[in-house]
């Protein structure tokens, strides 16, 4: 199966939850009305595309409209899967691993795929030949370092722990001191994603990145913080994006579990409403699931006809 077959494969859901009635907006009706844009308006708002990317999305058809002088709800429809393209579009798209130790430093709050997702990535640039370490950060969760552990061993590469309890910027400097003396190519640090209250969890977080920061700098190694969100919690993703974007300065967001959504709109907010890139995007359990983020393969596997 092709990757954009394993997309289209993933996207089921969303397709028939919100493309399939968008759809239906445009090509049953013959005219465009305020009762077109209305209907849109309810359908964007229940996919997760959110109020403020809703409302931004139509003020641009309206001006499509009137400077490409559009007449058929039909041909509006491509001028609406181009808005959707544009506001899609990343900057950067996946890690350019550019420097002898690259670290990449995981966030998110328990139960988004975090550990999966680190385990894809280590999966894929391992099989690139790349030298691969991880960190299990994650010192609080029980079973955390255990469940990363597991992986380390599945996958053939090392793991830097501590015992349960410890403290996680510890670890991050074992791991980054390590990793420079392994040549390691890239460094996948795991860290906390629920402490007692949310405040403990940012102000440890920082802590983290402050340590991953300094030790990298002195051995001229990039960092990127990777936020890994659940598509599934809908708008709860973007209160969570913005909380550990004020904390550590996210870099880019792993989109999972969009094939268990009907309501993929949630990726158009999120790119919108952060200006975060979407470097991955999880759209099932399999390895090649976990995919960069392509804006044109994504519109592309949403509006195809057939399967």
């Amino acid at each position: 199966m092709s990757f954009l077959e394993r997309l289209k494969d993933g996207l089921k859901k969303t397709k028939e939850g919100f493309v399939n009635k968008v759809s239906n907006i445009f090509t049953g009706r013959t005219n465009i009305d305020d009762e077109l844009f209305e209907e849109l308006e309810e359908v964007l708002i229940q996919a997760d595309v959110g109020v403020k990317t809703t409302f931004a999305l139509i003020e641009k058809l309206k001006e499509d409209i009137k400077e490409e002088d559009i007449k058929e709800p039909e041909e509006l429809m491509k001028y609406f899967q181009a808005e959707l393209k544009a506001m899609l579009q990343n900057e950067e798209g996946t890690f350019n691993f550019d420097k002898d130790l690259n670290i990449i430093m995981v966030v998110g709050v328990n139960g988004a795929g975090k550990t999966t997702t680190i385990a894809k990535v280590a999966g894929r640039y391992k099989d690139q030949g790349k030298k691969v370490m991880l960190a299990a950060g994650d010192t609080f969760r029980a079973g955390a370092i255990e469940q990363l552990q597991i992986w380390g061993d599945r996958l053939g590469v090392n793991v830097i722990a501590q015992k349960e309890g410890s403290d996680a910027a510890a670890v991050a400097y074992d791991a980054v001191q390590s990793a420079k003396a392994r040549d390691v190519d890239l460094l996948i640090v795991d860290t906390a994603g629920r402490l007692h209250t949310q405040k403990n969890l940012m102000e440890e977080l920082k802590k983290v990145k402050r340590v991953i920061d300094r030790e990298a700098e002195s051995a001229n190694a990039q960092v990127e913080v990777l936020l890994v969100l659940d598509a599934t919690t809908g708008q709860n993703a973007i209160s969570q994006a913005k909380l550990f974007n004020e904390a550590v300065d996210v870099d880019g967001i792993a989109l999972t579990k969009l094939d268990g959504t009907a309501k993929g709109g949630i990726v158009i907010a999120v790119k919108n409403e952060l200006q975060i890139p979407i470097k991955l995007i999880g759209v099932g359990e399999a390895a090649e699931d976990l995919q960069n983020f392509d804006p044109e393969e994504f519109i592309e596997a949403l509006f195809s006809n057939g399967e």
